[in-house]
């Protein structure tokens, strides 16, 4: 299943969090490079190192998009996470989206993105699904963000949120799922062949 290593102690730890103070941007900003964290209003949440299937999931997509746009010269551009996105403008909330989709290059700043993406995709992992369906997609609406994808291998279900359009879609992993934003283009996830995930238990020699 696509999603990330070491979900369980990641669960732990945002379930010990002592959310009696608030964190800002400069708090993950200096994280040492083995620790990934977002922070929502103020609330920190710490994230797991992402699975192989799940990198293979958002590099599908991503590849789709930049060849998309390469071959019609489009001024959009696609990134995928690592990528700071400062959806509020300001350092209370601090979002490491899997992959966004931005048309405005003026947003670019500060070793990453200030306002709101025009697309975000999410990939569900149990210590992030109620974040994805919930927090993350209302905060993504109420920041300007057009376009939300929630992609759930376990369920077998992409879900697609049009905010400009106010409507919502379900796809599964056998569909063509068109991407509004970028005229002509449909990601045909037929064709998402994605490795087993799983990782040598000895180190190759």
């Amino acid at each position: 299943m696509a999603g990330y290593r070491g979900e369980d102690e990641v669960i732990r730890k945002n379930m010990a969090l002592a959310q009696e103070r608030t964190y800002a941007a400069d708090f993950i900003e200096a994280l040492p490079e083995d620790e990934r964290a977002e922070v929502i209003d103020g609330q920190l949440f710490y994230m797991a190192s992402p699975t192989v299937e799940h990198q293979d999931l958002i590099g599908f997509i991503y590849g789709n998009m930049w060849n998309h746009i390469r071959s019609r010269k489009g001024n959009c551009r696609v990134y995928f996470s690592p990528v700071s996105v400062y959806l509020d403008q300001n350092s209370r909330t601090l979002l490491e989206p899997d992959l966004i989709l931005v048309c405005d290059q003026g947003k670019r700043r500060r070793g990453g993105f200030w306002g709101a993406p025009d697309m975000v995709a999410e990939v569900v992992s149990p210590s992030t699904q109620s974040r994805d369906y919930l927090l993350k997609l209302n905060k993504y609406q109420a920041a300007g963000v057009r376009v939300y994808w929630i992609l759930n291998t376990a369920k077998d279900t992409i879900h697609v949120y049009d905010f400009e359009q106010e409507k919502m879609e379900i796809y599964s992993f056998r569909d063509r799922v068109p991407v509004r934003l970028l005229d002509g283009l449909e990601i045909d996830f037929g064709e998402f062949k994605p490795g087993d995930g799983e990782e040598p238990d000895e180190e190759v020699r």
